[in-house]
């Protein structure tokens, strides 16, 4: 299960792109219910999300180079670029930011998800001044989503 909020992000802090972070190109086979390829740095995925906004099921299988490679030419829609900065979250030893800066298309986007163990720990998660709005439950900034504009 994976339980995350989003938020959109307009300002950096000082600093926040100094943390490590993952190359990510992904696409969409199927967008309902979602089905994604993923190569993150120099690991593939094939992942299964269901519907939802908070909460969803989450399933991630491995997948070679090559399956990568021929499965990327199938995505329907964009193929989504980005980093992907992990930085700590002030006073937790559990929680990371995820800050997503997009590149490509969709240059200048960015977006920072926050993973939780419960709904609850989600529900009462206060944000870092520098978060912008929480768009968790618009869907608007979904990836799936993303890969189907125009």
């Amino acid at each position: 299960m994976e339980i995350e909020r989003k938020y959109l992000i307009s300002d950096l802090p000082e600093g926040a792109t100094d943390y490590p972070y993952h190359l990510i190109e992904q696409g969409y086979l199927s967008t309902e219910p979602v089905v994604r390829v993923r190569r993150e740095d120099d690991s593939y995925y094939l992942t299964y999300k269901s519907k939802g906004l908070l909460e969803r099921e989450e399933y991630n299988l491995p997948l070679t180079k090559d399956s990568y490679d021929h499965l990327i030419l199938k995505a329907d829609g964009h193929i989504l670029t980005k980093k992907r900065y992990l930085i700590p979250v002030e006073d937790s030893d559990s929680l990371t930011i995820e800050l997503d800066i997009f590149e490509g298309r969709f240059e200048g986007l960015m977006l920072a998800e926050v993973e939780f163990e419960s709904r609850e720990e989600a529900e009462a998660f206060a944000a870092p001044e520098w978060f912008g709005e929480d768009v968790t439950f618009s869907g608007e900034y979904q990836n799936s989503r993303l890969s189907r504009l125009a």
